[in-house]
């Protein structure tokens, strides 16, 4: 297993040093390794298609294989995608959510749709650099700049859209974020080497049918294991009624959308997670899907963080127990900034409730056809004209709260899927009530860090008192530099000495 590892102090090998490593690539094709799809893609020279690594064809000779770091440089290249492995919807790479640099941060927005919303400035302006700036970055280490990695989500949301639903195709082009038909025919032949249309006999003929009632439904791949207790558990014991709920093994919720909005099913299958999306925008569909991965950290390397984490003798039986789990995150930063605050010094449950009524006064409502969800969680700027002596909130909690959902509505402060996570935990550290638990349990959870750490969570200093560590902040941290750079996972894991529902999928 650890043939294709750095040594367990680089125990994740970052993208541009994977693909250039011809003979580590080779042997991954040859063993048909899953765990390295999404890190790499081979292309064929004889052929002129491109595979993920664990494609189940037999592998082509060594001379004829080439590799590149993304799915949108084999386009930009001149090679289709392949009709078996359909590499084009592997799992992402695990480094945009383990980087914190701005290749990184520009990936992370790119997954969520800003250059299909904003253009290459507006990626720039988010990262703060120029336009020509992020394109050189992007080509040095993607091959390919934002405008053609952007395009090859297009062509993958608009395979999902053809396949899945019964929409016109010419709705499909638009959805997709193509400005013409034409573009969107000639895009979806040079990627798939097939027609629209054929793509979508194809699809029939292998037995997928369109959503019932207008929803989408598709597989969410991952890189197993996947343990997903901790995960589905920690949502449904969290949930705040009226957005969320847990029924019939589903964790459903709704969502906010660029376009409009959206309810979401995720269902926990072996290999993948089911998702039923149902969209008031199909446009949203891309959006939809990049914050569903997200909030599931979907895109994680579990082998990479089990094996460092191993390494420390009183984790190990931990990580042996249940491998594979992941940070729970979220589908909205500023709403999981928000919860956060309603959390500090109370029990789930009271939290819960202090979000219900948040959700009730100033959520959007919305109609769940099958019962049960409600609202969407209000907007920042919805917050940001609430009465504080309103909130059944201590008055520091109330100065905590509408301090933070001000900084929101106005843009001082922005939480997304491209924040530089050091700068945004200076901002919140500035705000008034905003401790080290809160700075990074938002760096966790909403940022995305994997190195986020709460050494002063209760149940992280009980767990470590009962596996013989002392228990002090100070000590915890000194501990924890072993983990690094996978501390959030450390916590799911020391989570998990507690008895607690967070730890288990609901009945």
């Amino acid at each position: 297993m650890s043939d294709f590892r750095q040594p367990p102090d680089l125990p994740v090998p970052d993208a541009w040093t994977m693909h250039n490593d011809t003979e580590r690539c080779v042997r991954a094709v040859r063993s048909k390794d899953a765990r390295f799809d999404g890190w790499f893609f081979t292309a064929v020279l004889t052929t002129r298609i491109y595979c993920r690594p664990s494609c189940p064809v037999v592998p082509p000779k060594a001379a004829n294989m080439t590799f590149y770091p993304s799915a949108a440089a084999c386009q930009q290249a001149g090679f289709r995608a392949c009709k078996r492995c359909r590499p084009d919807t592997s799992p992402g790479s695990p480094e945009w959510n383990a980087r914190a640099d701005s290749v990184a941060r520009a990936m992370r927005l790119i997954q969520d749709g800003v250059v299909d919303r904003e253009g290459v400035p507006g990626l720039a302006a988010r990262l703060g650099y120029s336009a020509r700036q992020v394109e050189r970055q992007l080509l040095a280490e993607l091959g390919a700049g934002p405008l053609a990695l952007a395009r090859s989500q297009r062509a993958q949301t608009a395979r999902v859209l053809i396949e899945t639903t019964e929409l016109p195709m010419a709705e499909v082009a638009f959805a997709a974020g193509f400005s013409s038909i034409r573009t969107f025919n000639d895009t979806v032949r040079e990627v798939f080497a097939l027609a629209p249309g054929e793509l979508r006999s194809r699809a029939a003929r292998g037995g997928r049918t369109p959503g019932t009632s207008g929803a989408i439904s598709l597989r969410l791949p991952y890189r197993a294991p996947l343990t997903p207790g901790n995960l589905f558990g920690h949502l449904a014991a969290t949930a705040v009624p009226g957005v969320e709920e847990w029924r019939d093994g589903a964790y459903r919720r709704t969502l906010t959308l660029p376009h409009g909005h959206g309810i979401v099913a995720l269902t926990p299958q072996s290999g993948h997670i089911d998702c039923r999306l149902s969209l008031t925008d199909p446009r949203d569909l891309t959006q939809a899907i990049s914050r569903c991965r997200r909030l599931l950290d979907l895109d994680a390397d579990p082998v990479a963080v089990d094996e460092q984490l191993r390494s420390d003798p009183l984790l190990a039986p931990l990580v042996d127990e249940g491998p594979g789990r992941r940070v729970p995150r979220t589908v909205d930063p500023a709403e999981f900034a928000v919860r956060a605050v309603l959390g500090q010094q109370v029990s789930t449950a009271a939290a819960r409730t202090h979000a219900a009524r948040l959700v009730r006064a100033h959520g959007i409502p919305v109609e769940d056809p099958e019962g049960g969800l409600t609202h969407l969680f209000p907007t920042s700027e919805a917050l940001a004209g609430l009465d504080p002596e309103a909130l059944a909130l201590p008055r520091s909690r109330r100065t905590t709260l509408t301090t933070l959902v001000a900084a929101l509505a106005d843009g001082s402060l922005r939480l997304e899927e491209g924040a530089d996570w050091t700068d945004v935990r200076t901002e919140l550290a500035a705000l008034p009530g905003f401790g080290p638990w809160t700075v990074e349990v938002v760096a966790m959870r909403a940022l995305g860090d994997p190195d986020a750490f709460l050494p002063t969570d209760l149940g992280i200093r009980r767990a470590a008192e009962q596996l013989g560590l002392p228990a002090t902040p100070a000590a915890l941290t000194a501990r924890a530099d072993r983990w690094r750079p996978w501390r959030a996972y450390a916590v799911q894991y020391l989570w998990t000495v507690d008895d607690h529902p967070i730890n288990h999928l609901p009945a």
